[in-house]
């Protein structure tokens, strides 16, 4: 591989890495959060114990998501040293302030960490999870800012090859800044709800301790109904992405469908493979008039085809993979998740609640709500090429030249082995042979502390 494709590899490895961590970031907060609120309101130990064992687990993976996000705010200097000349001054507020939402949220979470049962009233505790929670998610709005920017550029003017007349502001929020921000966020916290989900129904059918069982009903419920409600969110989020590519990138969402002729009424494409060179597609899922729909709410409404641009500024046709693998972990989760919601509705269904294919369908949930978001980062970025900062920078154009990138690129692919194995591990031995039943004695209250 030449310098420009190794650069692009070690980012999307990089990439790959960071957003498992970033994820849990944004994610893990706001459903320790909501499990303490319940404890609180209802009196229940075994909500306490969950916002406990979750927020203990969450520490780790803070340090190591530290770790990979340090790693590629180096790397954009390292590989991509056009872009950052360039626009380095442009982006450099986010930058900053993604810092500073991460030193906010950690302090936080240690004043949270160490002061259970330090308050006379318990929801002057809770009242600090939301500091953390807003850490967490303006971390994600801010770092989206930057990835929004090389999208949507904004805020600047150029003059014989630089950006000047700076207005951060404007660069930060720019055009799909606010989209992408609700698509990451509601992304996440689906995400993990329903790998919290994927844990509960692990434990119910491996079942060690037998005392733990409605310990980890009561998480597998509160994460398959949250999962239920973000999943939605995620739909919506979406549909209004869908939305603004049609009208701002065009050749994007024309990529995504395999889409080449502009046309209304246009299909949806699932699956299926792609002669390039006579744009034919071969063994495809195609639904009528539904692409058209997702644009602009209206079967005929006419789409750009990937012929309206040049060749050489089509996205590469893979990204069409990314985006099935992406919809359909999504209306997965969403159909187990409803099932579950269904037997807790009906009363005739309550018996397959807890069933084992129940069980077995919200194991798989986690893994695939997993693989959904790491599709949809794969989308956006290769959807984006040629270009680095849309309209103004390629990429081959902005990767460094410098020599030595394979041995680098090796020596950071153990590294991320690594810190994913060691995470597991630890994450693991935190709670293995530590049964739930026994934190849940020590949360409840003796008679006359209530």
């Amino acid at each position: 591989m030449d310098s420009v494709e190794l650069a692009r590899f070690l980012t999307a490895m990089t990439l790959a890495v960071h957003i498992i961590f970033a994820t849990i970031g944004v994610g893990v907060p706001l459903m320790f959060a909501v499990a303490e609120f319940l404890g609180i309101k209802r009196n229940d130990p075994k909500y306490i114990t969950l916002a406990k064992r979750w927020s203990k687990g969450y520490t780790i993976t803070v340090a190591v998501g530290v770790v990979t996000g340090t790693i590629i705010g180096l790397q954009l200097s390292l590989l991509w040293p056009t872009f950052m000349q360039m626009g380095g001054h442009v982006i450099a507020l986010p930058l900053f302030m993604e810092t500073f939402a991460f030193f906010f949220e950690a302090i936080f979470l240690s004043i949270y960490l160490y002061t259970w049962d330090r308050f006379k009233s318990k929801w002057t505790h809770f009242l600090i999870s939301i500091p953390v929670i807003i850490g967490g998610t303006f971390s994600a709005f801010f770092i989206t800012a930057v990835n929004s920017f090389m999208n949507t550029p904004a805020g600047f003017e150029m003059k014989d090859g630089k950006m000047v007349n700076v207005q951060p502001w404007a660069a930060m929020f720019n055009e799909s800044f606010l989209i992408r921000s609700f698509h990451v966020v509601a992304t996440a916290l689906m995400t993990m709800a329903f790998v919290l989900a994927a844990i509960a129904a692990f434990k119910l059918l491996k079942n060690k301790f037998k005392k733990d069982t409605e310990y980890h009903k009561k998480a597998l419920k509160l994460t398959m109904i949250l999962g239920v409600v973000f999943t939605l969110g995620s739909m919506l989020a979406g549909d209004l992405s869908a939305k603004f590519l049609h009208q701002e990138q065009p050749e994007k969402l024309a990529a995504y469908e395999w889409h080449f002729e502009t046309e209304s009424n246009a299909d949806l494409i699932f699956f299926g493979s792609l002669d390039e060179e006579t744009q034919e597609v071969s063994g495809a899922i195609k639904i009528p008039g539904i692409l058209s729909f997702l644009a602009d709410n209206n079967t005929d409404t006419e789409v750009k085809g990937l012929n309206e641009f040049p060749e050489e500024l089509h996205p590469p046709m893979i990204v069409h993979y990314y985006f099935d693998i992406m919809v359909s972990m999504g209306v997965f989760c969403l159909i187990i998740s409803g099932a579950f919601i269904l037997t807790l509705i009906f009363k005739k269904l309550r018996k397959f609640t807890y069933s084992k294919p129940m069980l077995y369908g919200a194991l798989l949930t986690g893994p695939a709500a997993m693989i959904a978001i790491e599709a949809g980062w794969f989308l956006t970025e290769q959807g984006r090429q040629p270009w680095l900062v849309r309209g103004y920078l390629k990429v081959a154009d902005a990767a460094t030249q410098a020599g030595g990138l394979t041995l680098v690129t090796i020596l950071f692919g153990i590294l991320y082995i690594i810190l994913i194995v060691t995470t597991a591990y630890v994450l693991i031995r935190m709670f293995s042979n530590k049964p739930a039943y026994k934190d849940v004695e020590e949360n409840t209250p003796e008679r006359g502390d209530e």
